[in-house]
C-alpha cells in the first residue's frame, strides 16, 4: 500500500555518472576540430567553385544536425545513467525481524595478532559482515573485559550502530579481565520485551574466562527468556600468541614473572555456551569467515522472526525512462535523416 505525493525537485541517486556530461562536452570538441580540418583540408584541394561541383548533392549543415543529434542524445543518456528521481510516494511495509545483540570481549587479549591485524578488529569486521546481511534486525551492543558495558540498546539506526562500534576498544571497558558470564546476564537483560522468543545473544571472544560462570548464564537466558546464545572462538587455539601490552604501540609485548604472556583460544567454554544456550558455536580460530552468511543467514535468520510497527518509507519514483526515450527518439531522428541536399529548402534559404 502506497500513497503519492507529486514533486518538482529531481534527484540523482547516482550523482558521479553526471561528470560524463565532459566527456560529451569533449565529443563535441572533437567533432567540431574534425569538421574545420576536413572544411581546411578540401580548400587546399580545390577552389570553391569546383569544391561546390565535387560535393555534389551533400550537405553540411545536415551533417552537423546528424551530429549534433547524436551528441544531444549522448548527452541525454547522462542522466538517465545516474537515477534521475522525482515524484514521492510513501510506502506502509511492515517490519520483520530478530533482536541481536552482540557480546564483544574487549579484553587485552583480544589484542592478540594471531587473527590479523587483531582479534579485536576481526570481531569488529564480523560484526559488520551480520549487518550487512541483517534486514530490519533491531541490533544492539555489550562490551565486556572485567565489567559489561552496554554501549548500544536496541535499534534500527544501523549508521548510528557502526559508528559506535568503530570506536571501541579496550579502553571500551572500565576495568581489566574477562567476565564473560556477566556480559551474557546483561544482555539478556537489555531487551525489551518480555516475549520469549525471536531473540539471540551473539558473544564473540576468545574464550578466556575469569570464573562468571558463563556455561550457567547462557543456560539461564535460554531457559527463562527464550534467548539463543552463539559463540564466536577467535584466536588460535594450539599455540597461541603474544599479548601486546598496549594497543598502539607494536612488538612491546605483556609480561608476567619476567615471561611473556600467551593467550590461546578457549573452545571448551564456548561450545558448552552454545549447547546449553540453544544456539551454535562458530569456531572462527585464525581463519577468515563471513559470519554474515555462517551464522546470521545459515542460523539466525531461519529462526521465526517477530512483526515489529508498521513503518512508513519515503520513496522516489524512478524516472531515468524519460531521459532514454528522448535519447531513442534522437537516434532514430538521426537514422532516418540524409546528409543529401535538399534542393527545394537550398533554394528558399
Amino acid at each position: 500500500m502506497y500513497t503519492w505525493q507529486a514533486m518538482t525537485d529531481v534527484k540523482f541517486n547516482s550523482l558521479g555518472y553526471l561528470h560524463l556530461f565532459w566527456v560529451v562536452l569533449a565529443l563535441g570538441g572533437v567533432v567540431a576540430y574534425g569538421f574545420a580540418r576536413k572544411n581546411r583540408l578540401l580548400r587546399r584541394l580545390a577552389t570553391p567553385h569546383l569544391l561546390a561541383s565535387l560535393a555534389g548533392q551533400v550537405s553540411r549543415k545536415r551533417q552537423w544536425a546528424k551530429a549534433g543529434l547524436v551528441l544531444a542524445a549522448m548527452a541525454t543518456l547522462v542522466p538517465a545513467i545516474s537515477d534521475p528521481r522525482w515524484g514521492v510516494y510513501y510506502e506502509d511495509l511492515p517490519r520483520r525481524g530478530i533482536d541481536i545483540i552482540f557480546v564483544l570481549d574487549v579484553s587485552r587479549s583480544m589484542l592478540a595478532s594471531d587473527l590479523p591485524p587483531s582479534r579485536l578488529e576481526r570481531a569488529k569486521q564480523s560484526i559488520g559482515d551480520v549487518l550487512d546481511a541483517a534486514v530490519g534486525d533491531r541490533v544492539g551492543l555489550v562490551t565486556f573485559a572485567g565489567t559489561p558495558v552496554l554501549k548500544c540498546p536496541l535499534t534500527v539506526n544501523y549508521g548510528a550502530f557502526r559508528m559506535l562500534l568503530d570506536e571501541v576498544g579496550v579502553r571500551s571497558s572500565p576495568r581489566g579481565g574477562t567476565l564473560i558470564g556477566d556480559a551474557v546476564r546483561l544482555a539478556a537483560k537489555s531487551f525489551v520485551d518480555p516475549m520469549k522468543k525471536h531473540k539471540a545473544i551473539v558473544v564473540l571472544t576468545d574464550g578466556d574466562d575469569q570464573e562468571s560462570y558463563p556455561v550457567k548464564a547462557a543456560e539461564e537466558a535460554y531457559a527463562e527468556s527464550g534467548i539463543q546464545v552463539f559463540t564466536v572462538g577467535l584466536g588460535d587455539e594450539g599455540e597461541g600468541a603474544r599479548v601486546p601490552a598496549k594497543e598502539a604501540q607494536a612488538g612491546v609485548f605483556m609480561q608476567y614473572d619476567g615471561r611473556e604472556v600467551w593467550s590461546k583460544m578457549n573452545p571448551a567454554v564456548l561450545r558448552e555456551m552454545a549447547m546449553k544456550g540453544g544456539g551454535a558455536y562458530i569456531p572462527a580460530g585464525t581463519k577468515s569467515i563471513d559470519l554474515g552468511q555462517v551464522l546470521y543467514e545459515e542460523r539466525i535468520a531461519k529462526a521465526e522472526q517477530r512483526e515489529f510497527e508498521t513503518s512508513r518509507i519515503e520513496q522516489r519514483k524512478v524516472q531515468f525512462q524519460w531521459f532514454a526515450g528522448l535519447a531513442l527518439l534522437l537516434l532514430l531522428i538521426e537514422t532516418f535523416m540524409t546528409d543529401r541536399r535538399v534542393v527545394e529548402a537550398d533554394s528558399v534559404a
